[in-house]
């Protein structure tokens, strides 16, 4: 697939980027270096907070859903086989496992969303895509045992 690159915030310049498919003109974030599993890609904070969700938010709280800053990791998209995971008690975008410089930051959706307000058929294309993306509270207890979730979805996990 062809991509055009965008410069992102120039102090994350050396971290990442985001490309846009000219032909669906989606956005994706991509890797400029190399990171070890567990590494810190990047600090965020909230750059607003919502009581419910929307297709940009990662959930922090039954009522805090926050858009992200850098807005650039807005683009990380989701993956049934990801790369990344949004630790919202430290705030960091980490890499679960080695990122290669020109790999895309993918995240699984669900470790960081409950109930997302627009649930979609994934595309991802890995062997153990789940099919529908709505959120961990819809997820098999197959399905979690492979991933990594932020506290807060680990607490709702453990009270159902």
């Amino acid at each position: 697939m062809s991509f055009t690159d965008l410069i992102v915030e120039s102090d994350l310049a050396d971290i990442a980027e985001i490309r846009i498919d000219p032909v669906a003109g989606h956005r994706s974030l991509f890797s400029m270096k190399e990171f070890n599993a567990d590494e810190p890609i990047v600090a965020f904070m909230a750059r607003a907070t919502y009581d419910v969700p929307n297709y940009l938010t990662v959930q922090i709280s039954d009522t805090v859903h926050i858009e992200l800053f850098p807005e650039c990791l807005e683009c990380a998209n989701h993956s049934c086989e990801p790369n990344c995971f949004f630790n919202t008690t430290t705030m960091e975008l980490v890499a679960i496992k080695p990122v290669k410089k020109g790999d895309e930051l993918t995240f699984f959706y669900p470790s960081a969303e409950w109930d997302m307000n627009q649930a979609f058929n994934c595309l991802c294309g890995s062997a153990d895509c789940i099919g529908q993306i709505q959120g961990a509270k819809y997820l098999s207890a197959e399905a979690l045992k492979k991933y990594r979730f932020t506290d807060f979805i680990q607490s709702k996990l453990a009270a159902r």
